[in-house]
C-alpha cells in the first residue's frame, strides 16, 4: 500500500492536539507510528508534511532499482524495537520468503514502512503534500508556511532526514558547470539515461557511491567507473553470521579518541585469538556507542572525526555479501577502478570533461560525474529554505561539529540562544552531532519512541 497525500477530514485547527511531523522518510514515519499506536487519544492530531505527499520513501529507502539491498540483516530492521520479528512476519505475509540473516532490497523496506503505518492510521492522521518553507513560534504553539496555505501546530517534530550532498569544486571550478554533472546520486532516472558507453566518475566510496555503480555497471555492460575519495576505503562486507558473541565492557571514567581506538584494536586482537571476527567486535559496541560518544569532550570527538571516523564507518556500514560481490566482480573485469587522493584537476577545453585522478598518470575524460560524496550535515551551508528559514529565526542552530542541529540527548531542539525550543523535537540524522550513531534503523526506531513519549506527555500536560 502507497501512503499518499489526501485531503485533511477536518480543518487541521479544530484538533485539540497538533502534532506535525516535518518529512514522510524512515524517520518521520517511525515517529507516526510511535505517536498512534502508543496512544488511544481519539482527539490527537497527526500531519505528517511531505514534500512528494508519498510516504516511507525518503533518501534511503526511495531507490526503484531492487538490487540496492540494507546493509542491516532483516532480523534487525523491524520498525518495533519489542517486536524484532515484525518485518520478517510482514515479508511472510506478503507472500515472501525470508531469510532473517539476509538483506532485502530497500524498496521492499519502504513498503514495509507504508504498510506498517497504515495499519494504525486513522482519523488521527493526515498526510500532507507540499513542502514546507518557514516554521514561526507563534505563543506556545507554531505556524507552519507553505507556498500555499498555513498550517497550526502545537508540537514539531523535525524528520527531513538527509540533505542532498554539498556541492564540488576542484581547483576553482565548480563541477555543477560540467556537462555531464549529476548532482544527486539517487536521481536514476539520469544514471540510467547515460551512454551505454559511459566513462563515468564517481565522487566518493561509500554506500551511496556503491549503489550508483551497481545501477550504472549492471544495466549496461560497455559503461566503465572510476570511484575516487580523499581515502579511496571502500565499505567492509558482512560476513555470515556467527554464533557467537562479543560484548566488550567499555573502560571507566573519562575517554579520549585514542584511547577508544586503542581499546577497540585491544578487542579485535582478543577476540581473533578465540576465533572471533573483527565484525562481531564492532556489531557489539554499537549500543554503548551512543554512551562512547556522550563521554567524549568537543576536543576528543573532533580528534576521533579527523582521525578514526572512516576507519569506523567503513567497519560500522558494511555491504551486504551480494553487493560485496557485485564489487568485486566489476573490479575484477577492469570496469571499476578505485582510487585514493581524490580529484587534483580539471580540464573543461573539451566536449567531455578530461578529470586528472592523483592514482593515474593520464586524466580520465568522463561522461559524466556523480557526487556521492555523502550528505551536506552543516545547516549553515543548506540552501533548504526551511533550514534556512529555521536558523534565522533562532529556532535551530548547527551543533558544535556540524553534524547536524544542536540537540539535547533525549532530542529536544535548542535554539541560538542554547536553550531547550519548546515543543519542537528531531528524530534521525538531523542529531548526528549530539548522538553519532543516528541514521541506522535500529537507532532512529529508538529515537521515535523516545521523542514520542516526551510529545504525548507534553499533549497530556495541556
Amino acid at each position: 500500500m502507497v501512503v499518499t497525500a489526501s485531503a485533511p477530514a477536518e480543518p487541521v485547527a479544530a484538533r485539540a492536539d497538533r502534532v506535525s511531523i516535518i518529512g514522510g522518510g524512515a524517520s518521520g514515519v517511525l515517529t507516526a507510528l510511535q505517536l498512534l499506536s502508543t496512544s488511544d487519544d481519539s482527539a490527537l492530531c497527526v500531519t505528517v508534511h511531505e514534500s512528494t505527499g508519498v510516504l516511507g520513501r525518503g533518501i534511503a529507502y526511495g531507490t526503484s532499482d531492487p538490487r540496492h539491498l540494507l546493509n542491516v540483516r532483516a532480523r534487525h530492521m523491524s520498525a518495533y524495537a519489542d517486536i524484532p520479528s515484525d518485518l520478517l512476519d510482514w515479508a511472510r505475509r506478503a507472500g515472501r520468503d525470508p531469510d532473517p540473516y539476509g538483506f532485502l532490497p530497500r524498496m521492499e523496506f519502504a513498503a514495509y514502512l507504508q504498510d506498517t503505518l497504515a495499519d494504525v492510521a486513522d482519523h488521527r492522521l493526515t498526510i500532507s503534500g507540499g513542502r514546507v518553507d518557514d516554521i514561526v513560534r507563534v505563543g506556545d504553539g507554531f505556524e507552519l508556511r507553505t507556498r500555499d496555505r498555513v498550517a497550526a501546530a502545537d508540537t514539531v517534530v523535525l524528520a527531513y532526514g538527509n540533505q542532498t550532498p554539498q556541492s564540488l569544486a576542484v581547483g576553482g571550478v565548480d563541477l555543477a558547470e560540467l556537462p555531464g554533472y549529476l548532482p544527486n546520486p539517487w536521481d536514476l532516472g539520469a544514471i540510467r539515461a547515460l551512454p551505454g558507453d559511459a566513462v563515468v566518475v564517481i565522487v566518493g566510496t561509500g554506500l551511496t557511491a556503491i549503489d550508483t555503480a551497481i545501477t550504472l555497471l549492471e544495466e549496461s555492460p560497455q559503461r566503465t567507473a572510476v570511484m575516487v575519495s580523499r581515502h579511496g576505503l571502500l565499505p567492509h562486507d558482512h560476513i555470515e553470521q556467527q554464533s557467537t558473541a562479543w560484548v566488550s565492557d567499555v573502560p571507566s571514567g573519562p575517554l579520549t579518541a585514542d584511547g577508544i581506538a586503542a581499546f577497540v584494536r585491544g578487542q579485535v586482537d582478543a577476540a581473533r585469538a578465540h576465533g572471533v571476527d573483527w565484525r562481531n567486535v564492532v556489531d557489539g559496541l554499537r549500543s554503548a556507542t551512543q554512551s562512547i560518544w556522550a563521554r567524549l569532550d568537543l576536543d576528543e570527538r573532533q580528534r576521533f572525526l579527523a582521525t578514526y571516523a572512516r576507519d569506523w564507518e567503513v567497519r560500522r556500514h558494511r555491504m551486504a555479501p551480494e553487493v560485496a560481490d557485485r564489487i568485486r566482480r566489476y573490479r575484477r573485469d577492469g570496469r571499476l577502478a578505485v582510487l585514493d587522493g581524490g580529484i587534483t584537476s580539471i580540464d573543461t577545453r573539451g566536449p567531455r570533461a578530461a578529470l586528472r585522478l592523483s592514482d593515474l598518470p593520464d586524466p580520465v575524460v568522463a561522461d559524466a560525474v556523480v557526487n556521492c560524496t555523502g550528505p551536506l550535515t552543516d545547516l549553515a551551508r543548506s540552501a533548504d529554505p526551511l533550514l534556512q528559514a529555521l536558523q534565522s529565526r533562532g529556532l535551530v542552530t548547527p551543533d558544535p561539529l556540524r553534524l547536524g542541529l544542536a540537540s539535547t540527548v533525549a532530542g529536544e531542539v535548542l535554539g541560538v540562544d542554547g536553550h531547550v525550543v519548546p515543543g519542537l523535537y528531531a528524530v534521525g540524522p538531523p542529531r548526528k552531532g549530539t548522538l553519532w550513531e543516528s541514521t541506522a534503523i535500529p537507532e532512529i526506531r529508538t529515537q521515535a519512541a523516545e521523542v514520542s513519549r516526551l510529545v504525548l506527555a507534553r499533549v497530556a500536560a495541556g
